[in-house]
């Protein structure tokens, strides 16, 4: 059992969880997620790692409330338990794995849409904590869903946060913000967006205009973590990919976004699943249980 030691509703249907998992703690790095489970019987929850403590030994994760399985979680307090608590899961950031010294000359942007923010936020605090300055654009639909702004502002180089009625910060969507900061002479070697589908789309189509090599982190569907279900499958490059052990960053400039939504939403009906594993045959996998 993995005991939540802090639980707190960071806005409307966001909440936040400090659980005790020592031994993820001990071997995740920024980007990769967990699967967690509340009971034997439970559904199985992919969680992008907010922050971790290896000295303590636990990971923090952040979650919407989006259907039955995360209202439920939404419920439990500290001092409650995760039945199943599986990680770290997905590939690192490749930012973990590139060279301090050239990380230090690159001029790094992060485009982090509602609770993306969350996922961004680990892999600023490691380029921080390693001395190399990232520049961050934060969007919300309005002030009151924005989440971990003070977390971010003490971490980020530049910090931008936008909300799509104007209630806070620069008013519009982030891609107004990326065109305004390039227009005023800033020149970015790599952007990292990380938020819902539709947000990754429009920052990649900009950023492919600007000539900006882009990294997506995405967040299909996921049931079992391991590649086996197929069900986080995604187009890459006219490659089929799956997010839970290819990713879950991959180019956004090489990303299908319109299939991967659509088959988002195909995978949540009985009906939706069995079309794709006619349409997808031999490369579908299939080994989730739910496509039969």
């Amino acid at each position: 059992m993995y005991k939540i030691i802090r639980a707190e509703e960071l806005t409307t249907n966001i909440y936040l969880m400090e659980v005790e998992a020592p031994r993820v703690a001990k071997k995740c790095q920024p980007g990769q997620f967990v699967i967690v489970r509340m009971d034997e019987d439970g559904e199985r929850i992919p969680l992008t790692i907010c922050d971790y403590n290896r000295e303590a030994g636990t990971i923090t994760i952040v979650f919407q409330i989006v259907g039955g399985g995360t209202l439920k979680m939404a419920n439990l307090k500290a001092g409650d338990a995760f039945h199943d608590f599986v990680g770290p899961l997905g590939r690192p950031s490749e930012l973990v794995e590139e060279d301090i010294e050239s990380l230090k000359q690159k001029k790094i942007l992060f485009v982090a849409g509602g609770v993306g923010t969350a996922p961004v936020y680990p892999q600023v605090k490691w380029l921080h904590e390693h001395g190399v300055s990232a520049d961050v654009i934060v969007g919300a639909k309005n002030r009151a869903l924005l989440i971990l702004e003070k977390e971010m502002e003490a971490v980020a180089g530049n910090l931008y946060i936008t909300t799509d009625d104007g209630s806070y910060g620069r008013s519009g969507m982030v891609t107004t913000t990326i065109e305004d900061l390039v227009d005023n002479g800033a020149k970015y070697d790599v952007c990292i967006a990380i938020g819902p589908m539709i947000m990754m789309k429009f920052v990649s189509l900009l950023t492919k205009k600007l000539e900006i090599p882009t990294v997506v982190s995405l967040n299909p569907i996921m049931v079992d973590g391991t590649g086996m279900c197929g069900a986080c499958r995604v187009t890459v490059g006219n490659e089929v990919k799956f997010a839970c052990v290819d990713g879950p960053e991959f180019d956004g400039h090489l990303v299908d976004f319109d299939e991967a939504m659509k088959r988002q939403q195909l995978y949540k009906t009985a009906e939706g699943r069995a079309f794709l594993k006619e349409k997808e045959g031999d490369t579908h996998h299939g080994g989730c249980g739910n496509c039969d």
